[in-house]
């Protein structure tokens, strides 16, 4: 039997509108992003961290605050990949089939939200890079609190990177070496790298990462030649490579940092102006016998006795007679910030305030708080701005202006002030 006209077109008509409908799904397909069809995988472990919340159901021995949990329960999805590349759409003056008009309001969608993610953007961001999100307030918190705690961390992390982006932009291409995370010391407890700066709270921070390992139930039971010389925390350059990257990439990184003339002279009030059997003979000794005319025989026996003109002399000396100290060099070289990205920056001078915001990142044991006692020299006050003053008005004023010079990139990246008016 021969089938009806009619029929016939039924069919052809109802065949192409299938073939019509398959193309445009194979188009569709080959247009669509890649990454958004398969699960991604964070080059390291993002922090989604929220205060823990009070826990009455622990058997014996729980611990209430204790570590983080594992890695492959925190992992989360990679919100920071570039908008997709390598598309070529239709022309605006060519003629668009209503497939295309929708695709390519999905591209514009999609490149819409994908920005809106990578927002707030900042200057280069290291690849060892792993991003510290807006974390909600603890029960008991005051909010206002802690969203300034918050910004504040946005704004120093913003204002390093575009130090970095203008001033080192070579430094984020470089390999990180062993060099570069010698002063990084791992807390692999609750994966804390922290970069220790000297005459920054350093002492009580390897207290408190002690107390953190387990390795001590206070931070006031730890002595500070515990602290200092012995070997219960690890350095990040002990491990091989990938141990290296992998806490880079993994683990919370933060360090402390100082108003850097402050800072100096914190560190020369410590090792010049008290009895040191290593400071005296191996740096008084050169900085008197090369800065001091008609230095004493007693002076250039013992190297006791140098003043602060004579130090700051040896710091600005090209041609110094004995090299330079962790506690005085740039943090910019102990730290590495341009290559390395930070994920916290605190200062000494709201020491206590961002101490404590960190430890509750971090969830560390509530019953932990920064300490404040003074590590050495008790009775001696701290070294403040003023006191930091008196010591500079010592120098001339091109001393004065070529030690801001020499901590420029410190001044810079942690945005501190000028100590005195007449620097420029």
């Amino acid at each position: 039997m021969t089938p009806r006209p009619g029929t016939m077109r039924l069919a052809c008509m109802f065949s192409s509108i299938l073939l019509f409908g398959a193309a445009g799904l194979l188009l569709f397909i080959s247009l669509q992003d890649p990454t958004e069809l398969a699960p991604q995988q964070a080059p390291g472990i993002k922090f989604n961290i929220r205060p823990r919340q009070p826990h009455h159901d622990l058997p014996p021995g729980g611990s209430q605050d204790g570590d983080l949990k594992a890695p492959t329960e925190r992992i989360t999805r990679d919100l920071s990949s570039g908008a997709p590349r390598g598309r070529s759409l239709p022309a605006p003056d060519q003629p668009q089939s209503p497939l295309q008009r929708g695709t390519r309001l999905r591209l514009r969608q999609r490149r819409r939200r994908l920005l809106i993610k990578k927002m707030p953007a900042a200057a280069t961001i290291p690849a060892n890079s792993s991003d510290v999100p807006f974390i909600r307030p603890r029960p008991g918190t005051l909010d206002g609190r802690w969203v300034s705690l918050h910004r504040s961390q946005q704004e120093r992390k913003r204002v390093m990177q575009e130090a970095c982006a203008k001033y080192r932009a070579s430094s984020s291409r470089r390999a990180v070496t062993s060099r570069h995370v010698s002063r990084i010391f791992v807390e692999d407890r609750h994966r804390v790298l922290y970069c220790e700066v000297p005459k920054a709270g350093c002492s009580n921070w390897k207290r408190v990462l002690m107390v953190l390992a387990g390795l001590a139930s206070s931070t006031a039971d730890i002595q500070h030649n515990t602290v200092h010389y012995g070997s219960a925390l690890k350095r990040l350059d002990t491990f091989d490579r990938q141990g290296i990257m992998h806490r880079l990439s993994t683990y919370t990184k933060m360090l402390f940092v100082r108003e850097p003339f402050e800072r100096l002279v914190s560190a020369f009030r410590d090792k010049f102006e008290h009895p040191n059997s290593y400071y005296h003979p191996v740096f008084g000794k050169a900085i008197l016998a090369r800065y001091r005319a008609n230095a004493s025989r007693e002076a250039l026996r013992t190297g006791s006795g140098v003043r602060f003109p004579e130090f700051v002399q040896y710091l600005l000396d090209v041609h110094r007679p004995v090299g330079m100290d962790i506690h005085w060099d740039h943090v910019s070289r102990l730290c590495s910030p341009c290559l390395i990205d930070y994920d916290f920056v605190g200062k000494f001078e709201s020491m206590e305030d961002d101490a404590n915001f960190f430890l509750s990142l971090i969830r560390a044991p509530r019953n932990l708080t920064f300490p404040r006692f003074k590590d050495r020299h008790s009775q001696e006050a701290r070294t403040t701005a003023r006191i930091a003053h008196q010591y500079f008005a010592q120098l001339s004023a091109l001393q004065r202006q070529r030690t801001y010079d020499f901590y420029y990139m410190d001044y810079l990246m942690f945005n501190y002030s000028k100590p005195f008016a007449d620097l420029y």
